[in-house]
């Protein structure tokens, strides 16, 4: 299996020379590169990872090596006694086409930058969102080969509805924290793309941010480590926050549909509708862009279409960066 996924990564790259800077829908609405981050200098298919020296992450009495970390069918657990026990298909998945789930949203649920947090989502949404993967009416909105929703598919593709049912209970019943610091700013420091992720490039200075939203790790290598302790840092252009509240709570004035309407007071969830508050800024982003050009296609997103038809870039980074200032 690490094969296969080293293999699907390697290719990934390959193809991401090639990819156009944008790719636009048919109303002119572009989906920037800039939002979907690659995997660069990935380990060859055949790689062997060090299985002998032990590593640590602050508060963890466990020790884990490089090749452990590695492993997409045992997902690292640094703090088994903060949550309750994982059902198998979280924990280990099953081999060779379901990967453990906790692998990439951890065991918490808090998930990473280039996932989903699923800690405070509903069993049923969480269901939801599976079928809809598995029916292919819920993608991301990069079309181009810079796609790093393979795994998840394949995984969508290939549990059993009993393996989904397990994973959702599980972590619908997980508290969601908030990791993410939310820095307005009209420069960034200059960044590399990792596993999906920015991660600083030290010494490298800064560069003008642009119209973008740069999510980073505050240390790079717990991050790497696995570490669902470590937090993030999001960059955004100045003023985000206050445009993004305005757009969230009011609408901006009839510009678009508040978010609060269905999300609820802090986008702290209502009913159907998901909380917002405190995730990931950059990967609520992704999925305001996917609505946008309707790669989120299903009768439960229908409502958002008349919310993002209006929306630009530098509106849709202020919701996000808003969003993911709140505690959920």
């Amino acid at each position: 299996m690490k094969r296969r996924v080293g293999a699907i990564l390697c290719g990934i790259l390959q193809m991401a020379a090639a990819a156009p800077a944008v790719i636009a829908d048919p109303s002119g609405f572009e989906v920037p590169a800039w939002a979907f981050p690659g995997y660069t200098n990935p380990p060859p298919p055949d790689a062997r990872f060090d299985d002998v020296a032990k590593l640590h992450v602050p508060d963890s009495a466990i020790t884990f090596t490089r090749a452990q970390l590695e492993d997409f069918f045992d997902a690292p657990d640094w703090f088994p006694d903060r949550h309750p026990p994982m059902p198998e298909i979280a924990a280990h998945g099953r081999k060779p086409d379901v990967l453990a789930c906790a692998y990439c949203h951890l065991p918490d649920g808090t998930g990473r930058p280039e996932n989903a947090a699923l800690a405070g989502l509903s069993a049923e949404y969480i269901r939801a969102q599976v079928a809809d993967m598995r029916a292919h009416v819920r993608k991301r909105a990069w079309t181009g080969p810079l796609r790093t929703s393979g795994l998840m598919q394949q995984v969508a593709d290939n549990a059993t509805e009993s393996e989904v049912a397990a994973a959702a209970t599980y972590f619908s019943a997980l508290p969601m924290r908030r990791k993410v610091e939310i820095v307005e700013s009209d420069r960034v420091p200059k960044t590399r793309e990792v596993r999906f992720i920015y991660f600083a490039d030290e010494g490298a200075g800064d560069e003008p941010l642009g119209t973008r939203l740069i999510e980073m790790p505050v240390d790079s290598g717990r991050h790497e480590l696995r570490d669902p302790n470590v937090t993030y840092r999001a960059y955004v252009p100045i003023g985000s926050l206050a445009r993004g509240k305005d757009l969230s709570t009011t609408g901006a004035n009839g510009r678009t549909i508040a978010c609060v309407t269905c999300h609820g007071p802090g986008l702290r969830g209502n009913g159907p509708f998901p909380p917002l508050a405190g995730r990931s800024p950059s990967y609520l982003l992704r999925q305001l862009m996917s609505f946008r050009v309707g790669t989120r296609a299903t009768p439960a997103g229908a409502p958002m279409q008349p919310v993002v038809a209006t929306l630009g870039v530098e509106d849709m980074i202020a919701v996000a960066a808003y969003a993911g200032s709140l505690e959920p």
